[in-house]
Order: C-alpha cells, then structure tokens, then sequence
C-alpha cells in the first residue's frame, strides 16, 4: 500500500481509503466489524464517515470498532458536519460525532458539502475554533467547486485560521470536472484530494443500459437523483468504452474503472465503500495494477 501526505499536517494516509457510508445502514455491527478488520489488515489507515450515514450509526458503529479494537492509534480518522452550517451547527455537530465515535480527537473535520445560506466566514472560523478546542487535528471540505475552496483557503491565510487540508469530490471516468480546477488548485496549494465513488456509483460496472430502467433495489433505483449524473449520452459512451476496452485487455471493468482514478496525478486516495471484506478485493486488485500511459488514454477517451 503506498502512503501519501495528507495536505501539510504530517499525517499520511493510504492510497485506498475505507468509506464508512454503509455501516449501520445497509450493514450490520457485526459485518461492519469485518470489513473494518480487512481494511485495516490489509494497510487502510484512512477511514472516512459523517455524522449524515445513517444518521449517526455509521459514527457509532466506527466508535464501537475503535473501542473493541483498541486501533484508534493505527487510523486517520475523519467525519464531516452536514445541515445548515452555522457556527452552532458545525460546534455541536463535532461535539455530538466526538460522542458516537468514543473519541477525544478526529484527525479530519470535513464540512460535507457548502452552504450558501450561512456567511462564508462564520463557517471557517467555527471550524478553526473546533481545532483550537482539540476536537479535530486538522479541517477539510467535501463537495466544493474549485472557487469555494479557493475562497476559504484566502480567507483562513488572511485571519490566520486553520486552513481547508483535504477537499472531497466526486471523480470517476464521466464525472471529471475537477480536473479543470480543482485538482490544479490542490497541486498548488498543497490540499489532499480525497475522491469517493470511482466506479460511479456502479454505473461503470457494466450492470446498466440506456434500454432498461433500474431495478428497484439497485442505488440508482433507490436513488433516483444520481441517475442524472450517469445516464446520459456522454456517461453512455464513457461507459461503452470501458467495456470495448475491458474486452480488448481482459480486464474486468470495475477494475479498469477503479485502476485509473487510483493511478490519476494530484489523487491523495481512493474512498471504497464495501459491504463484506471480500468487496474490498477488486479495490486492492486495481491499486495492485499498472496502467500503460496508452491505456489510461484510450480509458479517458470522450
């Protein structure tokens, strides 16, 4: 597993990370238990949740793994705030996660996504005063655009506040707008880049089709606002190519898929949700892989 620096706080973190967003959801504690043990087995130090995956379980599950485990020294152990983003919110939040995750400190304090009803500043300077009070050893963002991250790292330099270490974003090959400015951003000022879900929320796995609708009891039949962001023509013939490529290489697609955002300059590290240990083997086979620089190309193809 290969370890990279997390912003400029000295932590490192793994090039695969574990999202937590399936425990105490779609997962029991027992199986919870399992796949954490895995991760952690097989080199995963950073390990990724929020106060909003399953209303708190997820938070409570990590908690209670943490304690029975005694690994809290071993992780990088992050959380995020989400709702209305007032400074009360972000304090109480961070207070309340400290709680269900059985921990004095988190190493990352994530705001999960930007509000643009709160000012800009009352947020930054919550978030510097959860790190004054020992909550959090350092402070990052999930979910914002190139400009908003921007804006915060000005503002946190021009008040001397604790600086944005980590931005979060959706990256897989149809969803690439970060490439534009995000990731030149983060490459120059230092921020780690986080990205989650890089088969697509199993779109580019292969299991859809622009001809039949999903299934009920697959994430896009359960959530349907996702299916704008994949099925579209482009998301269609990102995912066609994949397959003529998985077919050309006998590579599976998943791994194809997952092997190019892994080995993707300016990625910090991977976010992979899983529901068993064994879930956890087609991420540990793609980082395993090398790419051909004409491989990785012809997978970008548009």
């Amino acid at each position: 597993m290969e370890y990279r620096p997390l912003g400029r706080t000295g932590m490192t973190v793994s090039a695969l990370g574990l999202g937590c967003v399936t425990f105490g959801r779609e997962i029991d504690e027992a199986a919870s238990f399992a796949v954490m043990d895995e991760a952690l087995a097989r080199g995963i130090t950073l390990f990724d949740t929020a106060e909003a995956y399953g209303a708190g379980a997820s938070e409570t599950v990590v908690g209670r793994w943490l304690r029975a485990r005694g690994t809290r020294d071993r992780i990088v152990l992050a959380t995020k705030v989400s709702g209305h983003l007032t400074a009360e919110r972000i304090l109480t939040s961070a207070e309340a996660s400290l709680r269900r995750l059985q921990v004095d400190q988190v190493d990352l304090f994530q705001l999960h996504r930007f509000d643009p009803d709160v000012p800009f500043n009352e947020m930054l300077e919550a978030l510097h005063e959860v790190v004054e009070r020992g909550w959090a050893r350092a402070i990052g963002c999930s979910n914002f655009a190139g400009w908003q991250l921007a804006k915060a790292l000005w503002q946190q330099d021009v008040h001397g506040w604790a600086r944005m270490e980590s931005v979060q974003p959706n990256y897989n090959l149809v969803e690439r707008d970060i490439e534009l400015e995000l990731l030149p951003l983060c490459a120059d000022q230092e921020v780690a880049v986080i990205t989650y879900s890089p088969l697509g929320a199993g779109f580019l796995t292969g299991k859809y089709s622009p001809d039949t609708a999903p299934g009920e009891d697959t994430r896009f039949g359960r959530l349907p606002g996702h299916q704008s962001i994949y099925f579209k023509p482009m998301g269609w013939r990102v995912l066609e190519n994949l397959r003529a490529q998985s077919a050309a290489t006998g590579i599976a697609m998943p791994h194809l898929a997952m092997a190019w955002v892994l080995h993707q300059p300016g990625v910090t590290s991977v976010l992979v949700g899983a529901r068993t240990p064994a879930h956890l083997e087609q991420a540990f086979t793609a980082q395993a892989m090398h790419l051909e620089p004409e491989l990785r190309e012809a997978l970008a193809a548009r």
